[in-house]
C-alpha cells in the first residue's frame, strides 16, 4: 500500500512505500513544530489526540495510531486512536494479555512486530490481529509515573513496515510527546487546583456570613462535615456553594453549624 504524499509546507513530501523520511535536519525542524502544536493543545485530551494524529504524520511507516495507559497497574485502556481498527486491536491485546502495546508498557520501552505472520511471542493476539488486517507494529512507551504507564502504538497492514529509521524518528517523538503530555496533565491539575481552592472559599463565606464564623471556624465547619458524610470536601464545598445546604450524612442527618 502507497502512503499519499504530503504537500504540507511544515514537512518535506514522503516517498512512496514508506511515509515520512526527512533529513536530520529537516527532522529537528518538524519535531520542533510537533511539539509547538502540541503545547498549544488546551486539555491533556486534546494532547493525547494530537499526538496520534502527529504520529502518524511523523513516525514512518505508521498507518495508524493509539495511546494506551495503565492506571494503578491494572485497568488498561485506549485513551485515544486514529480510527476503528486501532481500537480493535488494542483490544484483541487486552482480551488475550499479550502484544507488542503491553510488552512496551510493562517491559521494553520499545517493542517491535515486523510480520503477523512470522510472529511467535503473542500467538493468540496474532491470530487476532491478522483477521484485522494488521501485518506489523511499532509501540513505545510513553510514560511511566508512579504505578500509570503509558504507550504509543504504531500500525501498519504491510509486513515489515518499520525499519531503523521508524524506531529513532518514533523514540524521539516519544519524548517530545511525553514532555507536552505532562505539562498538559501540570496544567489541569494547577486548574482543578484553583477551582476547588475558590470552590471552598465561597462555601467558607457562606458559613461565615450565615453563622458569623471566623475563616478558621468554617474550614473546621466543613471539613467536620465532609468526614461525617463520606464525601470529599470539595464536593460537599460544590453542593453547599450550588444548593445552600450541607450534605447529609450516612445516618440521614442534615449538617449543621451546631452539630458539626
Amino acid at each position: 500500500m502507497c502512503v499519499e504524499q504530503v504537500t504540507d509546507a511544515r514537512r518535506p513530501v514522503a516517498d512512496d512505500t514508506t511515509g515520512y523520511r526527512p533529513d536530520p535536519d529537516e527532522l529537528a525542524v518538524h519535531l520542533s513544530e510537533v511539539a509547538q502544536t502540541l503545547h498549544q493543545q488546551h486539555s491533556t485530551q486534546g494532547t493525547l489526540d494530537e499526538i496520534v494524529r502527529s504520529a502518524v504524520e511523523t513516525i514512518p511507516g505508521a498507518h495508524d495510531a493509539a495511546i494506551t495507559t495503565v492506571l494503578a497497574k491494572r485497568e488498561v485502556r485506549t485513551v485515544s486512536m486514529s480510527g476503528e481498527l486501532s481500537a480493535k486491536v488494542d483490544q484483541a491485546q487486552y482480551d488475550t494479555g499479550q502484544g507488542p502495546c503491553l510488552d512496551a508498557l510493562y517491559e521494553h520501552k520499545t517493542t517491535s512486530m515486523p510480520d503477523v505472520n512470522h510472529e511467535t511471542r503473542w500467538p493468540r493476539f496474532t491470530e487476532r490481529a491478522r483477521r484485522l488486517g494488521v501485518s506489523s507494529m511499532l509501540s513505545f512507551q510513553l510514560f511511566v509515573r508512579d504505578d500509570d504507564l503509558g504507550a504509543l502504538n504504531l500500525y501498519s497492514p504491510d509486513t515489515e513496515a518499520f525499519d531503523e529509521e521508524s524506531e529513532h524518528v518514533g523514540l524521539l517523538f516519544a519524548s517530545h510527546a511525553a514532555v507536552a503530555l505532562a505539562a498538559a496533565q501540570q496544567r489541569e491539575h494547577l486548574t482543578e487546583a484553583m477551582r476547588t481552592r475558590d470552590l471552598i472559599g465561597q462555601a467558607k463565606g457562606i458559613l461565615m456570613e450565615r453563622h458569623k464564623l471566623t475563616g478558621d471556624q468554617a474550614f473546621t465547619l466543613l471539613v467536620r462535615a465532609s468526614q461525617r458524610a463520606n464525601i470529599k470536601l470539595r464536593d460537599l464545598a460544590d453542593e453547599l456553594v450550588h444548593t445552600g445546604r450541607l450534605a447529609r450524612s450516612p445516618a440521614g442527618s442534615r449538617g449543621r453549624a451546631a452539630g458539626l
